[in-house]
């Protein structure tokens, strides 16, 4: 009798947990495609990812879904690999008041007043850099101080940045910048936003996407994996940073991971397909974080 109900149960237990496996899976908050369109999992993700010099973690800012994975996958490079992080979400002026925080110096009451954090830092980044933190891991502030792409935006061009001081230019690319208007991802943005973009507006994006690459290549070191954080549109299409990363240094091996939302992500849109190594495509009912 109780070998029968002991079998009873295990099949009531296997029925649930397969009818719940397969429930989750047509619930899945995403899925993850590589360049071609083809499912991938993260083990695949995660194995090319340790063999990288450069790794660029393509966002959604507001994507609870990446910031998860990218929390995840710093957890994991950190496990076998040396390694290096930085932020488009830190601008460069502020790395003291980062590296402060770092090594305990400020609390990060010390650090919210010092530097100029995201409004969603507290949720979506806090966590990568306390991560740092607690395992001495070097975090570079990567972006061009604000002020100073507003002032490309403004006047038309790289030439308002002939004016800074040499301390200001620090926190930059070296100037001249090398541009290449026909570049599709910077001809895209002029039909952008309504058909308001301007040649400005791209220039801007593009003295950000050459700082990132500057201080990405400024503070690798062999031997490491640089994990980058940033929004999407920076690095997808092996553009924006990726381009100006090998233009300076086409020997290191660069890697790209996107994310995109879908109504149904059972497959990849073809308009997303080739966008960067690794996809990841969220439902776009997905919960935001801000």
């Amino acid at each position: 009798m109780q070998i029968t109900m002991f079998y009873k149960i295990f099949i009531l237990l296997f029925v649930a947990s397969f009818s719940f496996s397969a429930y989750g899976r047509d619930k899945a908050a995403f899925v993850l495609y590589d360049n071609a369109g083809k499912k991938a999992s993260y083990h695949k993700l995660l194995k090319k990812a340790k063999k990288s010099d450069v790794v660029l973690f393509g966002e959604l800012h507001d994507n609870p879904i990446a910031h998860w994975l990218q929390l995840e996958l710093t957890r994991d490079l950190h496990k076998t690999n040396r390694l290096i992080l930085g932020a488009e979400m830190f601008e460069a002026d502020n790395q003291k008041a980062l590296d402060d925080y770092l090594s305990g110096r400020i609390d990060s009451a010390g650090l919210d007043s010092l530097a100029r954090l995201w409004p969603n830092y507290k949720t979506d980044y806090a966590p990568l850099v306390d991560f740092a933190r607690d395992h001495r891991v070097r975090f570079i502030a990567s972006n061009i101080p604000k002020r100073f792409a507003r002032l490309v935006h403004k006047n038309g061009g790289f030439a308002a940045l002939d004016s800074l001081s040499n301390e200001e230019k620090s926190w930059i690319a070296p100037l001249p910048v090398h541009f290449d208007p026909e570049l599709p991802g910077y001809r895209n943005m002029l039909t952008m936003m309504g058909g308001h973009g301007t040649p400005g507006m791209v220039k801007a994006q593009a003295i950000k996407d050459a700082t990132m690459a500057h201080f990405i290549l400024l503070n690798h070191k062999p031997g490491h994996v640089f994990l980058h954080f940033n929004g999407a549109y920076h690095s997808d299409d092996y553009e924006g940073i990726v381009f100006y990363l090998q233009h300076k240094n086409d020997s290191l091996r660069y890697m790209t991971i996107t994310t995109v939302e879908q109504e149904n992500i059972r497959h990849l849109e073809k308009q997303h397909r080739g966008r960067a190594d690794f996809i990841i495509c969220v439902d776009s009912d997905m919960t935001k974080t801000y």
